[in-house]
């Protein structure tokens, strides 16, 4: 029956896996959460250690009516590995899209890779906003979803030259069909991404009721400033659309794991196929588990995902162990390399341009 009670006896393994953290709730019973397992506690009879600490006992009542998904910060989200052309891809997306949330209509948030829509081509670049916008803006209304269809080749006015500049630019929209956030590359891949200029704003936005997300692409997660940043803002998850089809996407992936461990978040790294990319997509969770890796073909990516592990592995540590966030918040030690007044550039300075290689024979 789902309404009865019971007493249940715990070994210590169990117990000490209980969150610390019990949340009131109505003023009658107590909720805790154990790994995949929740309750509601309604009575806490006793509690004793040994003094091995070799057995804990704990005796509570389990109510099984209670309902855990009114207490968890859960949200479905979806990457999305296409097969894109070099061309516009708005069409495809649109059906990929649809395809998706008829499938899993639990998703409530998609990704898709870096200049998905459009591709390399700076033909397409155009000012914001515009129809392509308004576009996604529609779908996500239609769809009811948080959308981030990826990037495109956005053209803004320089305030200081007036000239035209080319950004590569990330949106995100609500359900409602409004843009939260607007996302500019802060670090084009260089020197391939030519006539590209960096972004100098950092994106974290809000999703109401279940936490704080971050925004970067591609190459910027090469830099783990970018994620340090992102991080320290709150986010709990990284949200990380790529444009990868060279021999270094296996690294790639290597450092969207590094960066969940190091950080103690979600990331989300999900790549495109064909002119968009060599696929492998990936998902890690702030433990640093990869919770799904995928391969070289079109696939949909849906996960559900608890923001509360991000914050129990940043309270109790990555694994239960290191507490990384809190030790770089108490640390003593300041970093003279990022301040241009007083760092010696002098070996970065003898590196040379950043330029691409030549031919070693003339």
């Amino acid at each position: 029956s789902d309404n009865f009670t019971r007493s249940l006896t715990f070994r210590r393994s169990f117990v000490l896996d209980l969150e610390r953290r019990i949340i009131p709730q109505g003023g009658h019973f107590y909720f805790a959460k154990s790994g995949h397992f929740y309750f509601a506690l309604t009575q806490y009879e006793s509690s004793h250690v040994y003094p091995n600490l070799t057995l804990c006992y704990i005796s509570v009542h389990l109510n099984y009516n209670c309902r855990p998904e009114l207490f968890m910060r859960q949200i479905g989200i979806a990457g999305v590995q296409m097969n894109l052309a070099a061309g516009d891809n708005v069409a495809a997306i649109r059906s990929q899209l649809a395809g998706l949330l008829r499938v899993f209509p639990w998703v409530e948030m998609v990704l898709f890779s870096e200049l998905a829509p459009f591709g390399t081509s700076k033909k397409f670049a155009r000012a914001f906003p515009n129809p392509t916008q308004a576009h996604f803006q529609s779908l996500a209304v239609e769809h009811s979803i948080w959308l981030i269809p990826g990037s495109m080749y956005e053209q803004a006015v320089s305030p200081e030259t007036g000239q035209i500049q080319l950004f590569n630019t990330a949106l995100v929209i609500n359900p409602q069909g409004d843009v939260v956030a607007r996302y500019r590359k802060i670090f084009p891949f260089y020197p391939y991404e030519h006539g590209v200029a960096p972004g100098d704003q950092f994106c974290v936005f809000e999703v109401p009721g279940i936490g704080r997300f971050g925004l970067c692409i591609c190459y910027d997660l090469w830099f783990p400033e970018t994620a340090r940043t992102l991080t320290t803002m709150g986010a709990e998850v990284i949200l990380h659309p790529v444009l990868t089809n060279t021999i270094d996407r296996d690294l790639e992936v290597v450092i969207a794991q590094a960066t969940a461990a190091m950080f103690q978040t979600y990331v989300f790294d999900i790549n495109g196929l064909q002119a968009g990319g060599n696929g492998r997509s990936c998902v890690v969770d702030p433990h640093g588990r990869f919770l799904h890796q995928a391969n070289t073909h079109p696939e949909w990516i849906p996960l559900q995902i608890d923001l509360d592990v991000a914050s129990h592995a940043r309270t109790n540590g990555v694994r239960g162990l290191g507490q990384m966030l809190k030790s770089f918040r108490d640390r003593a030690v300041t970093f003279d390399v990022y301040d241009p007044q007083s760092s010696d550039t002098g070996y970065l300075d003898s590196l040379g341009p950043l330029a691409k290689p030549k031919r070693l024979s003339p």
